[in-house]
This record gives C-alpha cells, sequence and structure tokens, in this order.
C-alpha cells in the first residue's frame, strides 16, 4: 500500500511538472507569435518608443519652472518612473483593441481550435506587451541619465519586474473587456478612457497630489495605480526594501492575480 501511494504521488508530481512546461510552452508560442507583427512594422514601434521622450520633453520643463522646489531629489527623479509608469498603463491598457480586431478577422477562433491551453492565450498575449515597454524604458533611462537623472541600476531592475507585473493584470483587464464587449466594440474605447484618466490624475502622477483637496488624497489611497507611482520613484533612487515599495508590489500582485483570474475566465467563456 505505501509502495502504491508513493507511485501515485510521483506521478501526479510528474503529471503536473509536464502540464507546467506545457503552459509555458504554449505561453512562449504565443508570444512569438504575438510578437512577429510588432517586428515587421518597425515604425510604429519606434513611433512607440520616442513617445515618452515627448512627454519628458514637454511636460518636465514646465514641472521645473512651477514647481521646482516641490521636488526634493530634482524634478526628474520624479518625473521620470512616472512616464515609465505612464507608458505601461497607456499600452496595457489598450491591447484589448488588439483582440477586438482578432474578433473581426477571426483569427481569434482559430486560435481558439488549436490545442493551445486558453491560459496560454491571454499571458503570452499580456508577455508581449512588455517587450516594446521594456524597450522605451530602457531608451527613456539611456537619454536622461545625463540630465540630472541619477542612475541607480539595482532598484531600476526590480522597478522595472515590478511593472511587468502591474501590466501583466492591467493587459488581462483589457482583454476580459474586450471580449465583454465584442458584439459593440466602441464600448471598449469608452470604457478604457473613463477609467484611464481617473486613475492617471489620483496617481499623483503627473502633479503631486499633497498640494490637492482633501478628498483626492483620501481617493487616491484606494487607487493602486498611486502606490505603483510612488512604489517606482523609491525603487529608481535606490531604496529597494522601503515600505513604499513593498505596497507597490503588494498592489502589483494584486493587480496581477484579479486580472489574470478575470481574463482566463473571460477567454474560457469565449471558447463556448
Amino acid at each position: 500500500m505505501t509502495t502504491l501511494t508513493a507511485s501515485a504521488f510521483d506521478l501526479t508530481a510528474a503529471d503536473e511538472s509536464q502540464a507546467r512546461r506545457s503552459l509555458v510552452r504554449d505561453i512562449r508560442i504565443v508570444m512569438t507569435r504575438e510578437l512577429k507583427p510588432v517586428l515587421r512594422d518597425p515604425f510604429s514601434l519606434l513611433f512607440g518608443m520616442i513617445q515618452p521622450l515627448v512627454f519628458l520633453a514637454l511636460f518636465g520643463p514646465l514641472l521645473s519652472g512651477s514647481m521646482g522646489g516641490t521636488f526634493g531629489d530634482g524634478v526628474w527623479q520624479w518625473f521620470v518612473p512616472s512616464i515609465l509608469v505612464m507608458t505601461t498603463l497607456f499600452g496595457t491598457s489598450t491591447t484589448g483593441a488588439n483582440l477586438l480586431f482578432e474578433f473581426q478577422t477571426g483569427a481569434h477562433e482559430r486560435m481558439l481550435v488549436t490545442p493551445l491551453s486558453r491560459s496560454s492565450l491571454l499571458v503570452g498575449r499580456a508577455l508581449k506587451e512588455m517587450v516594446p515597454l521594456f524597450g522605451q524604458a530602457v531608451i527613456v533611462i539611456a537619454v536622461m541619465t545625463p540630465f540630472a537623472f541619477d542612475l541607480h541600476l539595482g532598484g531600476a531592475l526590480v522597478g522595472l519586474a515590478l511593472l511587468a507585473v502591474f501590466g501583466i493584470g492591467l493587459g488581462a483587464f483589457s482583454y476580459a473587456l474586450a471580449i465583454a464587449v465584442r458584439k459593440q466594440d466602441w464600448m471598449f474605447w469608452v470604457v478604457q478612457q473613463t477609467f484611464l484618466f481617473p486613475l492617471m490624475i489620483l496617481s499623483g502622477m503627473l502633479l503631486p497630489l499633497e498640494t490637492g483637496p482633501g478628498w483626492m488624497r483620501v481617493a487616491a489611497k484606494f487607487n493602486p495605480l498611486s502606490y505603483v507611482v510612488d512604489a517606482e520613484r523609491t525603487l529608481f533612487s535606490g531604496d529597494v526594501f522601503s515600505s513604499a515599495a513593498l505596497w507597490g508590489w503588494v498592489a502589483a500582485i494584486v493587480t496581477a492575480i484579479l486580472g489574470l483570474t478575470v481574463g482566463i475566465r473571460a477567454m474560457l467563456r469565449s471558447a463556448n
């Protein structure tokens, strides 16, 4: 009996290990498939990488001129992490539009009849969105380092990993929204824009909330994006073990878990 129990346990463990390997393989296949059109369109990729620099060039001097004394470590140390979070927010929250296009062309239905796992269709697509975002982050950091931006490499790498976790969750929510409104695709942009800008403003991403009304500071405490923004500023300043960084990880992980749960369920329902 003991031998049979041990054999069954070994068989179960082997099955679980095989399932994990299959999931990783499926995610890699989906991610590679989704990246090919991006790599074949270098102009769009280049424009997406330049766009954050435009925000820095136009908005940064305004902050420096009007609120320069507010930022203890300098305006760029405060604003560059914000731009990276904003890039992640814009990039991942609009990913559902790609899925809407696949619904229209029938590409999504063709993917559903493949042996790929349903969860890999979501996770692979979400991970694909992080590749150009990392490219944008590298360019922003490289350009801003000569302009009084103090780079702490360890904190920056941790900050980018945090953005990846948060972006995967946000991308999953975007895909779930696309599935929910696929018969009225115009609703995708209505809902996305309705939530996007309040989240940005109430995170202190573009302007500090310390001088804002009390109700905005209270609302910011219920905004997970505000914790991610605070964490990125702390991490890019080199403080990896601060409480702000910890709360940022909590917000990012919770967002990823909720997003993947909602997104995978929506993806499974879309197959029926």
